[in-house]
């Protein structure tokens, strides 16, 4: 039987799970805040990183956010309020930051990043979009020895989990990124993943929806949920009343706000990152990461992309120039020829990512509400992970077989 079926949020996510649900002959209503052509979905990095299997919340993080916390220049940066959801998060964030905890979650973010690998190189192969798609891998440039050999040894981890995976000397990363001048000692070679270009892709997807049936509503904001005992009846936004067979909630970091109202506590919190473009030839051909920095850099279709750092201040989207020019400091430090400009600067953007404590998505529908599945939490993975949770939230409504065990996922999990 055909379902009916309302998303909240139109990233990469809510996108993604439209795209799937209409395959499956659902009945799909996106709506999203925005008019679709900002944020995180297309201010991110635009990698597919099964490479990045070690959460964030790892053994080491808080001694480090500590650190940093009093640094607004700093990779990761957490601005200290007394705020409640705040303070959960970050007590939910200290337990799972144990080394029995990241063994477990390793393999399972591993797993779910490449089936969101094989789910993109499908849509590329289909005839349905054309978009760029490379498989070329991740470098982690790194400039000192300790650094080096941390990031060596998450290597090993990845060989482990069955990664392809290399250390090279800095000569052997020149073969690679001729006409380059690298201030680096080596690098650790993630072969298994690729990249694309985010503000490429999405339009393409959100045409692909509107020309299958799938409506598309923008500039509306979900203001109250009509809730009958244990289920959804009605999404009232600020225009209109929705109703349907079954909701998705792919809000990212705006999700909590959604779930207080249905007595739901489901940890998130917005991670910005900041993101800024270089059009003109930089000769960087392989997507990179400078591990000390934190900074990644991925060529994309028409320009070079710099982007990173991680900053947990709530839900807002001031560009902050300190963290800005951060960015660019690090370019310069490890390519000596790369000057980003004032004007490339002035021109960055920014993006939420909704962070859950322990680095794992929450993919699922919760106990007290039959009619919700919950598809947020994707940190910095939100990106490479899209086609998967499309497909999972699918399969979970549909009541499918699932592609990967959704035990781990639960939004009901408790830290």
């Amino acid at each position: 039987m055909s379902k009916s079926v309302v998303i909240i949020g139109g990233g990469i996510i809510g996108l993604c799970t439209a795209y799937y649900l209409q395959k499956e002959g659902c009945e799909v209503t996106v709506i999203d805040k925005s008019n679709f052509s900002s944020g995180a979905s297309y201010a991110n990095a635009g990698y597919i990183t099964p490479s990045h299997f070690i959460p964030l919340a790892a053994p080491g993080m808080i001694s480090k956010g500590l650190k940093w916390m009093f640094n607004s220049s700093s990779p990761f940066y957490v601005k200290p309020r007394l705020d409640s959801d705040f303070l959960q998060w970050s007590w939910a964030f200290k337990k799972s930051a144990t080394a029995k905890k990241v063994a477990q979650a390793i393999p399972i973010i591993k797993d779910i990043n490449l089936l969101g690998r094989d789910l993109y190189q499908a849509m590329k192969t289909s005839n349905e979009f054309d978009f760029s798609f490379d498989r070329k891998g991740l470098l982690m440039y790194y400039q000192s020895d300790k650094v080096g050999e941390e990031e060596w040894s998450i290597g090993q981890q990845g060989i482990k989990e069955g990664l392809e995976v290399e250390l090279l000397s800095k000569a052997q990363v020149e073969i690679l990124q001729p006409n380059l001048n690298l201030d680096i000692k080596g690098a650790v070679y993630f072969h298994s993943d690729a990249h694309m270009t985010p503000t490429e892709f999405m339009p393409q997807l959100l045409a692909n929806l509107k020309s299958k049936g799938v409506k598309v509503i923008e500039n509306e904001e979900v203001i109250d949920l009509d809730i009958a005992t244990k289920g959804i009846r009605k999404v009232i936004t600020n225009q209109r009343t929705l109703t349907a067979d079954e909701f998705v909630l792919a809000a990212g970091s705006w999700s909590p706000l959604l779930t207080k109202k249905l007595g739901l506590k489901i940890p998130i919190q917005a991670g910005k990152g900041y993101a800024i473009n270089v059009k003109r030839e930089t000769n960087i051909n392989i997507p990179a990461i400078l591990t000390e920095a934190k900074v990644a850099v991925t060529p994309m279709k028409g320009f070079t992309r710099f982007a990173g750092t991680m900053e947990i201040g709530g839900i807002n989207h001031h560009i902050n120039p300190v963290r800005v020019a951060a960015i660019a400091a690090a370019a310069a430090r490890y390519f000596p020829d790369m000057n980003i400009t004032t004007q490339e600067k002035a021109a960055a953007v920014c993006g939420l990512r909704p962070c859950s404590p322990d680095g794992i998505p929450y993919i699922g529908k919760s106990v007290k509400v039959n009619n919700l599945t919950i598809a947020t939490g994707h940190a910095m993975m939100g990106w490479s992970l899209g086609p998967a949770t499309g497909k999972l939230v699918s399969e979970i409504i549909r009541g499918q077989k699932s592609s990967l065990n959704l035990a781990p996922f639960h939004p009901d999990r408790k830290f």
